[in-house]
């Protein structure tokens, strides 16, 4: 199972953020730095946490993003799942459809596989991913050349 690039950014974006400082919130334009990445991109994926109520953003003098409390406890499967949708592991139905699509037993067998890769990452939270080495580390982290 490979997380496609989006869902890997916003997961970076939530774990940055939650061991940010709450009277020194971040920006969208900060943390991407950190993380080393176009502001365009994180801005996308801060708009997606955003609507999953993972995190606010505040306008203005003092703004920056904070995350929810549903954003610091949220499972981080849940999260996987959330932001990386519905999609098969495999385009049975594509563009040509397979034709072994209405006798095959891959395509429930990746279905399979893909549940328990989530089902593994059901017990971590957010808070689990930022505990020590990784929290000091993210705290560390300054603006970077965008990859």
């Amino acid at each position: 199972m490979r997380l496609t690039k989006f869902t890997d950014l916003a997961l970076r974006a939530v774990m940055r953020l939650a061991v940010s400082e709450q009277d020194e919130p971040l920006t969208t334009r900060e943390v991407a730095q950190a993380m080393g990445v176009p502001a365009t991109h994180m801005a996308k994926a801060i708009t997606r946490l955003q609507h999953l109520g993972v995190l606010e953003a505040r306008r203005g003098r003092g703004g920056g993003l904070d995350l929810t409390q549903l954003g610091r406890h949220a499972s981080v499967g849940w999260l996987v799942r959330e932001l990386e949708g519905d999609g098969e592991v495999v385009a049975c139905d594509g563009d040509p459809p397979c034709p072994l699509r209405g006798a095959c037993r891959l395509r429930r067998a990746l279905r399979d596989a893909q549940e328990a890769f989530y089902a593994s990452l059901d017990p971590l939270t957010v808070a689990d991913l930022v505990a020590s080495p990784t929290g000091p580390v993210l705290v560390g982290l300054v603006g970077r050349r965008p990859e």
